[in-house]
């Protein structure tokens, strides 16, 4: 099975992805992490010089065309499940997890913002107003997932569970 964890930047998608899978004895995928090797430059960096929109594109066509093992974990970009048609698709191949923090706590672990573009240069006030409003945005496809989960304080061995 493949397992998709979905969620804002910042809820732990990558580091409970890694965690879930050292559990379950599977491969991690973290896409991010495929798309700066696949193009040899950061996600900050592809933005810069490409744009969101070349972003998006690229993202969606990685989630779709990589050659995933048969039980994986992966770890999503935050804006990933709201663009084409990437939430149907992993609801069909995979289960996916929505790791669902407020607001306020997204902010207090969102401390190096130089390697995310969107919120690269903005204070404390400034993200939870963004936050709010993009959460706001990104609701109808993040309540897609197949399991809702309060990612605060999360750990392995909860998530395993409630993936049970």
């Amino acid at each position: 099975m493949k397992i998709f964890l979905i969620g804002f930047m910042g809820c732990g998608k990558s580091t409970k992805a890694k965690q879930l899978a050292n559990k379950l004895e599977c491969q991690v995928v973290d896409l991010d992490a495929v798309i700066v090797e696949q193009e040899k430059q950061t996600i900050a960096e592809y933005f810069a010089a490409h744009g969101e929109a070349s972003f998006r594109q690229l993202e969606s066509d990685t989630l779709k065309n990589y050659p995933y093992p048969e039980t994986c974990v992966v770890a999503t970009g935050g804006g990933l499940p709201c663009f084409f048609d990437n939430m149907e698709w992993m609801n069909a191949n995979g289960k996916t997890v929505y790791l669902h923090m407020e607001p306020a706590q997204l902010v207090s672990r969102l401390h190096n913002r130089q390697k995310r573009p969107l919120i690269a240069n903005m204070d404390d006030e400034q993200l939870l107003a963004f936050i709010i409003k993009k959460l706001e945005e990104r609701d109808p496809f993040y309540t897609k997932a197949q399991l809702i989960i309060n990612a605060f304080d999360l750990d392995a061995e909860t998530l395993e569970e409630k993936l049970n």
